[in-house]
């Protein structure tokens, strides 16, 4: 992978998570994020609990030894429920967070699983009261007729706590799965999308939101597409897009009407007739849509492919880059074991310069933009030792396979990366496989 100053190279630095072949379903994590200043990285899974990791600078005179992340607080915030009215389980699995940012001491992060969003505040604690007036260390009430004086209750040191407390919980506002959740960049409000609408919450009021799209046909049968992904403008309050199954994303101004069911833009590229086949409509649908920090361009990840948009263009994509082409031919065996159905994120580096998102056997592709560079590497427990380099990893598609390449064959599909996450100013990236979180950065020399 090409840096700035020549080909950056990356290394292992930690892996979290139990190294069992056997994976408890609740330990699989469905989301990563680091928050604004890259500080605190979360990581949500499928048994509801978040887990945060706080960076620890080790020695700031030796670059070499870069920070570590360390557990610094997890806490169950979601629980399986049962919905009577539809006799449907409500599964606890976190499906995205979203970090507030930072207005004082305390973290803010919202969390939801398909049905529900919680605002959580995560504070620390170092000191704690003692000498009450009217009640003991051990909190029983002093008898009134033994106080002879007053006492200043004062505050004394103690052992760090890291508290995280439900703040507002958002709930009974969507009749299908959450997909999305995005923070507004005026940090008053934030959208939560479904399969058919997306509601427009304030951050303070929980009882009501505001639908700003709905996309669900009076007649059912009539549906042809679902919402897949949503996300605001990082600058501008009033813009937000989303991504539909049949692979095309809509750029609306709130600005223009109270429901953006009339799009402002709608970004689409016409089909290769020569690529068209039965599962075309199945690869097209996006998985996940992303502005860049500029606010410039949007990146979607479909099955096959990353885009890269211009907002001022758009009929066609200014960048395609192939993420595993040489699966096309495997659609078929794809499609009967439902990984087809796969649902892989991408993500921007800090500046814009390269994107991310991941594939099979536990493979994560890089694409340099200016350059027009790529990688392929690889997250497994064989290249963990602590700085080791990765090597680049290269699919053999037919013909005579080469001694460090792997056969599109003996591929494990069982072994996905679907979330990834990257430093918003390091070269720090986070790579979720199916329970383990790994954490590589660039090589400092």
């Amino acid at each position: 992978m090409a840096g700035p100053g020549g080909d950056m190279q990356w290394c292992f630095s930690q892996v979290k998570g139990a190294i069992d072949d056997d994976v408890a379903e609740a330990d699989i994590i469905s989301t990563v994020e680091f928050n604004h200043t890259g500080e605190l990285l979360a990581t949500g899974d499928k048994g509801g609990r978040v887990v945060i990791f706080q960076q620890e600078v080790e020695n700031k005179n030796l670059p070499q030894f870069r920070s570590e992340y360390n557990v610094y607080s997890t806490f169950q915030s979601h629980e399986p429920e049962f919905d009577y009215l539809k006799s449907l389980e409500i599964e606890e699995k976190i499906n995205k967070i979203r970090w507030l940012p930072q207005k004082n001491a305390a973290q803010f992060l919202l969390s939801t699983n398909d049905k529900t969003i919680k605002l959580w505040k995560i504070s620390e604690r170092d000191k704690r009261p003692e000498g009450y007036n009217l009640k003991e260390e051990d909190g029983r009430y002093r008898d009134p007729n033994t106080i002879t004086a007053l006492r200043v209750p004062v505050l004394i040191p103690m052992d760090l706590m890291v508290e995280a407390s439900p703040r507002r919980v958002f709930s009974n506002a969507h009749t299908y799965h959450i997909n999305s959740v995005s923070v507004n960049s005026d940090d008053e409000t934030y959208l939560s999308a479904d399969d058919l609408r997306i509601n427009l919450w304030n951050l303070e009021i929980t009882d009501r939101s505001f639908n700003i799209v709905d996309i669900k046909p009076a007649n059912m049968e009539e549906l042809t597409e679902v919402i897949t992904a949503a996300e605001f403008h990082p600058h501008q309050c009033n813009t937000f897009v989303y991504s539909s199954s049949k692979g095309t994303i809509r750029l609306c101004d709130m600005r223009a009407s109270a429901l953006c069911d009339k799009h402002s833009k709608l970004f689409e590229e016409p089909e290769n007739p020569s690529n068209r086949s039965f599962f075309s409509e199945i690869i097209s649908s996006i998985s996940d849509v992303k502005f860049s920090h500029n606010g410039r361009y949007l990146m979607t990840r479909d099955y096959l492919s990353v885009k890269i948009w211009d907002l001022n263009m758009e009929n066609r994509p200014v960048e395609t880059y192939q993420v595993h082409e040489y699966l096309r031919n495997k659609l078929c065996s794809l499609y009967e074991n439902d990984c087809i159905f796969d649902k892989f994120e991408c993500c921007w580096n800090g500046n814009d310069s390269v994107v991310m998102t991941g594939s099979y056997n536990n493979f994560f592709r890089m694409f340099e933009r200016g350059q027009r560079r790529d990688a392929t590497l690889e997250a497994s427990r064989e290249n963990s030792k602590p700085l080791q380099v990765l090597k680049p990893r290269k699919v053999c598609t037919g013909g005579k396979r080469k001694k460090d390449e792997i056969s599109v064959d003996s591929l494990d599909f069982n072994k996905k990366i679907l979330h990834t996450a990257w430093h918003p100013q390091d070269n720090i990236i986070a790579v979720a496989t199916t329970n383990n979180l790994y954490i590589f950065q660039d090589k400092v020399n």
